[in-house]
């Protein structure tokens, strides 16, 4: 069902949860979830509610459950989507590619996001790692991302995910993948790839070498 197909009658517009002048109903995630961040970044997250977002958005409450169960999942996009990407690039890699260096390969495609994304990543970015309230909710879904790696050493080494070093691979690599978040939200002239691609072949080469 298109999600026009609820759209609310009589919507304000202009003010907090209004629907913005002029603007069409959302029909789409990707809209949906630019509309949110951007209420998220004008008025805050913990201020903006479900409701805010579907008047703003033109649609019924019950559409934007139908994209997302709940506000904090908004601000992770098709976060389940790519995991399972991830994890298909991973399966992917050559047996005889080093270990951090598949897991590289599969992390700059997770992070692939096109020119004029961008700026949407920026502020998603953003609200995860710096909004409190999405604190606990984004413990889960880190630990799902560690998961991803964690299984993909264990297959590697013949070992059980649970065991020691599947489990501190994927922690490594879920803190160089932060630290290189943090750095390009700081830093308007870094590219993310870039970031990435330095940290990953940095973990690669041992930290006692040069960058």
């Amino acid at each position: 069902m298109s999600a026009t197909a609820e759209n609310d009658t009589g919507t304000r517009s202009g003010g907090p949860g209004g629907r913005r002048a002029g603007r069409r109903p959302a029909t789409s995630r990707s809209e949906l979830e630019h509309i949110a961040l951007e209420m998220f970044s004008e008025q805050g997250f913990e201020q903006t509610t479900v409701d805010d977002i579907a008047h703003a958005a033109g649609i019924g409450r019950r559409t934007f459950f139908r994209y997302y169960a709940s506000k904090n999942d908004v601000a992770w996009g098709a976060f389940d989507d790519q995991l399972t990407s991830m994890r298909a690039v991973l399966d992917a890699q050559p047996r005889d590619v080093p270990l951090i260096e598949g897991i590289r390969r599969a992390v700059l495609e997770f992070n692939r996001v096109e020119p004029a994304e961008q700026p949407w990543h920026r502020r998603r970015l953003r609200l995860i790692l710096q909004t409190p309230a999405l604190q606990a909710h984004s413990t889960l879904r880190y630990a799902a991302w560690r998961q991803v790696v964690a299984d993909h050493v264990a297959e590697r080494r013949g070992e059980p995910a649970s065991e020691l070093v599947p489990q501190t691979v994927g922690h490594a690599c879920l803190g160089v993948c932060l630290a290189a978040y943090e750095r390009w939200l700081a830093d308007d002239s870094a590219q993310l790839p870039d970031l990435l691609d330095r940290v990953f072949r940095s973990l690669e080469d041992g930290w006692g070498s040069p960058a």
